[in-house]
């Protein structure tokens, strides 16, 4: 049996995918890679909680709602362009409020290696893949409970 390519993946299967990826990196002390992996999983969270919403609420097409995704740029304009507005007055809002931190933490870290060039320790790395997990699995749980990242093994 074949491995599915990565375009044709669910929003899910490829916060997995990235996941088991920077934990491998993680553990080859690719600190500062692992850092990027990891943010990119939080901004596939969050694309897929926007998705849910506009799913749940209206009738855009996916396309739609892509060319929004790529409008909000980043986790940050996802989180407060999108999600926080679409969410406003219901209990995800609350949740979503509760980790908006995690994500702008990870956001951070992960503009201060791609954009400024720093590298990351351990600890560091550690700090912000933990953050990562807190935000992506909060947020999925939300539209898929019960989910729990796995790391590589």
């Amino acid at each position: 049996m074949s491995k599915k390519s990565y375009e044709k993946r669910s929003d899910v299967e490829k916060i997995q995918s990235q996941w088991h990826k920077l934990t491998g990196l993680h553990s080859r002390e690719e600190w500062s890679a692992a850092v990027v992996r990891a943010a990119t999983a939080a901004e596939i969270a969050a694309n897929f909680a926007v998705r849910e919403e506009f799913k749940a609420r209206s009738k855009f097409d996916g396309d739609f709602v892509n060319s929004l995704l790529r409008w909000a740029n980043g986790l940050d304009g996802k989180v407060n362009r999108l999600l926080l507005p679409l969410t406003d007055g219901k209990k995800e809002h609350t949740i979503l409020s509760g980790v908006k931190r995690h994500a702008e933490q990870i956001n951070r870290k992960r503009n201060a290696v791609a954009h400024q060039g720093e590298f990351c320790n351990v600890g560091e790395s550690q700090e912000a893949i933990e953050s990562a997990r807190k935000f992506i699995e909060t947020v999925v749980r939300i539209y898929k409970p019960g989910f729990t990242l796995k790391d590589q093994s």
